[in-house]
């Protein structure tokens, strides 16, 4: 970490996060904005620690002078640990709430406890801060009178939406980002990846995604090994994939109810799992008319919700339904050329021929990629005139937006295919070609691109980067800082989850028709590992941690795919011709026992989720010890007070305070 001197009380200062303002910001502006930084908790500050970042070794007229490198003392920390609910191992091995006052009691807490805390959680406190810095009786930003403001406005929110403030984002940690790329992406070895480590430097949202991609690849490997032999050996009658559907069936159920377990043993590890979820607040973008929040009493925008549902429903879902249109449509395109390429290698089969029969399919993959991409903005944009209120809105109906046109557009084709044209021949073809095709773009837009871009963006800096690190010495703290900020920004694991998401589909959905469909992905995985590790380390800006519990939303996403799953394997099941073969006068009674199987693994499904706890029983024994702990601990500070319901009005917020912490722990 980059340290400081030292503030008047001796305690060691820790340089975390940088914050950049526009170049044109006013002077009263940056000075306003810096007491505020400074000025005591009790005053409304933050009580942070702030100083202007220093020109860099040939600095030039166009760099931007309003970077500012802000951090704290490590009592601030530890105070800050605790107004944001972290959770820490205690002596005893459970997890609770971190208390100042019984900071020795937690595992790990020696001396001053300046190593106590992770990287991920100061910088976490830090922007904890400086994002609940709310004005006071300011009517505007100083020297702009367009930002306005109103008592109880989160500064930082504001400066954001005006374009006042540019970007606020963690330092890395050089020698400690060496060590784990090190352990993480930089040797080949056939072992877990360090998520312990990554949760220490990136926080637990990005552990959980590292997590959950490591699972996914294992949970491939048995279907995997069943595949290839399938593939190789019974491969010439193509409607022999009754029993890979079954294993199918039960192995997209199974791997899905196990996560979870493991998701919430990682969650309780890193303190996550128990965490109380911080009050939101509104978005930066959000706007309205100026009114009273009814739960916080404070000034804010406020927008109809009745106004938020029109735009949703007469604007945002036609647009929607047109999208899928013109995939439709493009789909027919497809069709047309396969059929035309068909036409000419059965007039002439030649070897060109053949591949000819491969280039509709190759150009659909690359058109599907095109077209998700563009309706990703569009999505995007109508989300954000939506106007939703919360971050967390945002996101639910950007994930809806996306992966239901996301869904149509990659597997329409191959539902048209298996269940209209049920030609198994043409659907393994179209399969094998879209999910190779997608990963090689993929691989490419999330690997060579960014790099490339990112070393003709930089491509001086790095020069002196590359230079430095040959001579083994250490970048001075500015250059670090003016490379860092002109990184990429890293926009979350959204698009990472939704690649893991459509992979999960072609697996559980068709690789009964093609078996090797389980290798692709392991194969894909592997790499993805190990270029995401890539990325992370050297090409984006280090991001904020996420304390995430789960992975949220996404889960509801693979369990919806595995329930299509069900019926998709069913009805394939029921249109082979070993199936067929048992009903050979009665198509009815096929569809009935079809249905009726499919009905009847649906609610197997359902049952095993309830059977399968979704927290391992020692955890839930370690969360209900906690639970009677607190309400002990509650009970004996009640019991202190004599049972008073009456207090002295000074002693009131006090002795809540004090139960809120028993509670805690």
């Amino acid at each position: 970490m980059q340290q400081g001197s030292g503030d008047s009380s001796g305690s060691r200062v820790t340089r975390l996060v940088v914050v950049e303002l526009a170049p044109d910001t006013k002077e009263e502006a940056i000075a306003w904005l810096l007491s505020r930084i400074r000025d005591k908790q009790q005053n409304g500050g933050a009580e942070l620690l702030v100083e202007q970042l220093g020109p860099g070794v040939g600095a030039q007229e166009k760099e931007n002078p309003n970077l500012f490198l802000v951090g704290a003392t490590w009592q601030r920390l530890l105070s800050g640990a605790e107004e944001v609910g972290l959770f820490k191992e205690f002596n005893d091995g459970s997890m609770r709430g971190f208390t100042c006052a019984n900071k020795h009691n937690f595992t790990g807490f020696k001396g001053d406890g300046d190593s106590f805390l992770s990287m991920a959680e100061c910088q976490y406190i830090i922007k904890h801060e400086l994002e609940t810095l709310r004005a006071k009786d300011e009517t505007h930003v100083p020297g702009h009178s367009q930002a306005k403001l109103y008592p109880g406005k989160s500064i930082i929110r504001r400066l954001l939406s005006k374009g006042i403030l540019i970007q606020m984002f963690p330092l890395h940690e050089q020698e400690e980002l060496k060590r784990l790329s090190f352990s993480w992406y930089k040797k080949v070895k056939l072992s877990f990846q360090p998520l312990d480590d990554i949760r220490h430097y990136y926080g637990e949202g990005q552990a959980l995604y590292f997590g959950f991609l490591e699972y996914f690849t294992f949970a491939l490997v048995p279907m995997a090994l069943i595949g290839v032999p399938y593939y190789l050996f019974d491969w010439e009658d193509y409607d022999k994939y009754v029993v890979f559907a079954v294993f199918n069936l039960i192995w997209c159920t199974v791997i899905l109810e196990l996560w979870k377990r493991c998701s919430a043993s990682l969650a309780y590890h890193w303190g996550t799992l128990s965490r109380k979820k911080a009050f939101e607040e509104p978005r930066p973008g959000f706007h309205g008319v100026l009114g009273f929040n009814p739960v916080t009493g404070r000034e804010e925008p406020l927008y109809p919700n009745a106004k938020r549902q029109l735009r949703v429903y007469l604007v945002s879902l036609p647009f929607v339904l047109l999208c899928l249109y013109l995939s439709l449509y493009v789909m027919m395109i497809y069709f047309k050329m396969e059929g035309w390429a068909l036409l000419v290698h059965d007039e002439e089969p030649t070897f060109w021929t053949g591949i000819l029969l491969f280039i509709p399919s190759i150009i659909y993959a690359v058109v599907i990629e095109i077209m998700n991409l563009i309706y990703r903005y569009a999505a995007e944009f109508l989300t954000e005139w939506e106007n939703h209120r919360l971050e967390s809105s945002y996101q639910n109906h950007l994930v809806l937006k996306v992966l239901v046109f996301n869904f149509f557009n990659c597997f329409a084709s191959l539902f048209y295919i298996a269940f209209v044209m049920q030609d198994m021949v043409l659907l393994r073809q179209s399969l094998a070609t879209l999910l190779i095709t997608s990963q090689i773009l993929n691989q490419f837009m999330e690997a060579f691109l960014p790099y490339w871009l990112q070393r003709r963006r930089n491509k001086k800096m790095i020069r002196k980067v590359q230079m430095r690190t040959l001579q083994d010495k250490e970048l001075p703290l500015a250059e670090q800082v003016r490379l860092e900020a002109d990184m990429s920004t890293y926009l979350g694991t959204f698009d990472d989850y939704l690649e893991l998401f459509l992979l999960f589909g072609y697996v559980s959905l068709f690789s009964c028709v093609y078996p090797l469909a389980a290798v692709l992905v392991v194969l894909n995985n592997i790499t993805e590992v190990y270029s995401d590790a890539f990325k992370m380390c050297h090409v984006f800006k280090r991001p904020f941690s996420d304390p995430a519990a789960n992975i949220g939303v996404w889960q509801l996403a693979f369990e919806a795919m595995s329930v299509i799953a069900v019926v998709t394997n069913c009805a394939l099941i029921g249109m082979s011709p070993q199936v067929k073969a048992h009903f050979p006068d009665s198509e009815m009674q096929l569809i009935l026992w079809t249905v009726a199987i499919e009905h009847g693994l649906l609610a197997f499904k359902f049952i095993l989720t309830f059977l399968i706890p979704d927290v391992p029983k020692h955890i839930q024994i370690k969360l209900a010890r906690l639970e009677f702990e607190s309400l002990e601990a509650l009970k004996k500070k009640r019991q202190l007070h004599g049972g008073k319901c009456l207090k002295p009005r000074s002693s009131v917020r006090s002795s809540n305070e004090e139960e809120r912490r028993a509670y805690r722990y």
